[in-house]
C-alpha cells in the first residue's frame, strides 16, 4: 500500500535527523515496519541490521493473487486457505498483516455541480409524518422545488403524493417564480418514474405530457450520483429539522 508523501518525508526525517530506529518509526507513525524499510530502501539506504523474514512472506504472492480475484474475502477464510498451505502463524497476527495487503477501492471524487441561472431545478417529496383529520390519518407531504443556481426554494404541503398534487406543486412553483427552468431533475420518485433499469428510465406518461405542455426537459438523476441531487435532499432535511424544532419549542412553551 503506497504511503502519503508527508509520511515518507517523516520517515526520512526521523531516520536521518532524530536517529530513530526502523521499529520506533513504525510504532510512532502506526505503520508496518516493512513500509519503513521500503521507504528507506527507495531512498538509497541499505537495510540496517539483521533482515527480518516474516512467516507470511512466502505466502504473500498467493495472498495478493487471491485478494485481487476475491477482494471481499474475509481474513478468517484466507487464513484457513494459507494454513492448509503450510502457514504456522497465529490468526490474530495474520489478520493484522492482511489489513496492510488488502486492496482498497479508489475513492471517487465528486465535484460540486455548477449550473447557469434559470437552467435547472430539482424536485422532491418530503414526508413529515401524519395528520389526523376526523377519523382519517393522512400523510403530510411537502412538495419541494429548488433552483440549482440560486438555491431559491418553493415549498407547498399536500395531504398525499398523488400525481395531481405533484403537478399542482409544479404549477405553484412556476407561478411563484414567474417562469420555469429549462431542466427539472428527478430522483426515483414514484410520482415521476415508472421503471428504471440502470441508466434506462421510463417517466410517467402524465409527467411527460405535462413537461411537453410547459416546454421543459425532465431529466433523471444518474445512478450513484447523489451529488447531482444534493440540493433538494438537503432542503428536505433542513425543513424537517426546522419543523421538529418548532414542534419541540411549541411543546415546551405550553
Amino acid at each position: 500500500m503506497a504511503l502519503a508523501p508527508e509520511i515518507e518525508a517523516k520517515i526520512l526525517r526521523y531516520y536521518h535527523v532524530e536517529k530513530w530506529r526502523n521499529g520506533t518509526i513504525a510504532r510512532q507513525l502506526h505503520i508496518h515496519h516493512s513500509s519503513v524499510e521500503r521507504v528507506l530502501r527507495q531512498a538509497g539506504l541499505p537495510r540496517i541490521g539483521k533482515i527480518r523474514i516474516s512467516r507470511i512472506d512466502p505466502y504473500l504472492p498467493f495472498i495478493r493473487q487471491t485478494l485481487e480475484k476475491f477482494p471481499s474475502l474475509t481474513a478468517s477464510r484466507l487464513y484457513v486457505m494459507v494454513r492448509e498451505r503450510g502457514y504456522t502463524g497465529s490468526a490474530d497476527h495474520f489478520r493484522h498483516l492482511i489489513s496492510h495487503h488488502r486492496p482498497r477501492p479508489q475513492a471517487e471524487a465528486y465535484l460540486r455541480l455548477v449550473t447557469l441561472p434559470g437552467e435547472q431545478a430539482q424536485v422532491d417529496w418530503g414526508h413529515f409524518g401524519h395528520l389526523t383529520i376526523g377519523r382519517a390519518r393522512r400523510p403530510l407531504m411537502a412538495f419541494v422545488m429548488v433552483l440549482s443556481w440560486s438555491r431559491r426554494i418553493f415549498l407547498r404541503f399536500f395531504l398525499d403524493a398523488r400525481m395531481e398534487s405533484f403537478l399542482r406543486g409544479h404549477v405553484g412553483a412556476f407561478e411563484a417564480w414567474g417562469g420555469l427552468p429549462r431542466v427539472l431533475l428527478y430522483d426515483n420518485l414514484k410520482s415521476a418514474v415508472l421503471e428504471r433499469q440502470g441508466d434506462a428510465i421510463r417517466f410517467h406518461p402524465t409527467l411527460l405530457e405535462f413537461a411537453g405542455r410547459y416546454r421543459y426537459e425532465p431529466r433523471p438523476v444518474a445512478v450513484a450520483r447523489g451529488n447531482e441531487y444534493v440540493v433538494a435532499k438537503n432542503m428536505c432535511c433542513s425543513i424537517a429539522i426546522m419543523a421538529k424544532t418548532a414542534s419541540l419549542w411549541k411543546s415546551n412553551s405550553t
